[in-house]
């Protein structure tokens, strides 16, 4: 832990930094082969939406005793249409048809039960319209344009249009790449998907709003010097909070990855697992597209503003006369050190001496 907090302090002080920022074409390559799998799966694959949304009748068996062959042929023959059957860890059975009568589900039940083992009370019967599903979709998509809209005027009075443009951006980037796994998948679309869908665009617009509050405060008057350009004072501020970023991504997976291992995969609970992973999914989408896509998009808008290109020009410049006054610097302490060896060569600047040196004579102490 010691050395993740020094890792984190020596990025704060711009000890150690990596260059998220010129490397961009990096991560939009990357994003771009996600989205158009994504997409790809979308169009040809489409999602598997659950029983919600298409309408039909779900009978839940607990403690069958039949196979979820048996369970499926079973149902096939009574409906005589095809059925989606599936187990969980707990051993439920769950059978999905398409829309039946009340009197044609019970009878089904009825069947499901004494080819499962299992008293005919037992069997949990739920009959869903497909309009249900609709109006979960519309009242869903109403919000995510609200939600947008007040994330789009948030953002541009708190920091500027290039900056909530940028968070839409990388917003429609997690959006898509969680529901195009989803289609990639074929994990089944229920009403617990969508929740979990809309609540990813609160954190993932957290992490990016932590990001530019950061972006903004290094940018602050950057105009007004000449050491730093704009993309390296946002390149700064993503190393700043990458540590805090990467923390909180983690503190939000573990109890995420909690249900997903223990509530889903031991317990059996459905809703909780369609919950979780989207929000997994989501999360870590959040994260990437946070510091890959965010804030490299903003410093593309904002570099073709005139006084940012200035900006640009002059530390350039800068930096050129420093090496051309850096290289005269060490051109001229060389050719010092080739005239003091040319000096001692030649014995120009030294006292030179001919033959052995002459002493005066002392007079004898007796003639003294």
């Amino acid at each position: 832990m010691s050395k993740i907090g020094n890792l984190g302090h020596r990025l704060y002080a711009g000890e150690v930094s990596y260059d998220f920022v010129e490397r961009r074409k990096r991560w939009y390559a990357i994003s771009a082969i996600i989205l158009l799998l994504a997409v790809g799966a979308l169009l040809f694959r489409g999602l598997n939406f659950g029983i919600e949304f298409r309408g039909g009748a779900d009978f839940s068996l607990p403690n069958a005793t039949c196979s979820v062959e048996d369970a499926r042929t079973t149902a096939e023959e009574a409906t005589g249409a095809q059925v989606i059957v599936t187990e969980t860890a707990s051993g439920t059975v769950r059978v999905q048809t398409e829309e039946l009568t009340a009197a044609a589900s019970s009878q089904v039940a009825g069947t499901l039960a004494e080819a499962c083992g299992i008293p005919k009370g037992e069997v949990k019967v739920q009959v869903v319209g497909p309009t249900w599903g609709e109006e979960i979709s519309k009242k869903a998509l109403q919000g995510l344009v609200i939600f947008l809209l007040l994330v789009t005027i948030f953002l541009s009075i708190y920091f500027e249009w290039r900056m909530a443009l940028s968070a839409l951006v990388a917003l429609a980037h997690d959006l898509v790449i969680t529901v195009g796994i989803y289609a990639l998948t074929g994990l089944e679309v229920t009403p617990a998907t969508v929740i979990g869908l809309l609540t990813i665009l609160g954190y993932s617009l957290y992490d990016t709003v932590v990001v530019f509050d950061k972006v903004k405060e290094n940018t602050r008057g950057v105009t007004g010097q000449s050491i730093m350009t704009y993309s390296e004072s946002a390149n700064l501020a993503v190393n700043q909070t990458l540590v805090r970023s990467i923390n909180t991504s983690v503190v939000a997976l573990l109890p995420v990855l909690a249900i997903i291992i223990v509530g889903a995969g031991l317990l059996g609970a459905g809703t909780l697992l369609d919950l979780a992973v989207v929000l997994a999914i989501g999360m870590a989408a959040g994260t990437y597209s946070s510091i890959f896509i965010a804030t490299p998009f903003l410093v593309d808008l904002k570099e073709r503003q005139p006084e940012m290109k200035a900006l640009k020009a002059r530390v350039l410049a800068r930096r050129k006369q420093g090496r051309s006054a850096a290289g005269a610097a060490v051109g001229t302490e060389s050719a010092s050190d080739d005239d003091a060896g040319a000096e001692a060569d030649t014995g120009i600047g030294r006292r030179t001496e001919s033959g052995p040196r002459q002493q005066p004579r002392r007079k004898p102490r007796s003639k003294r």
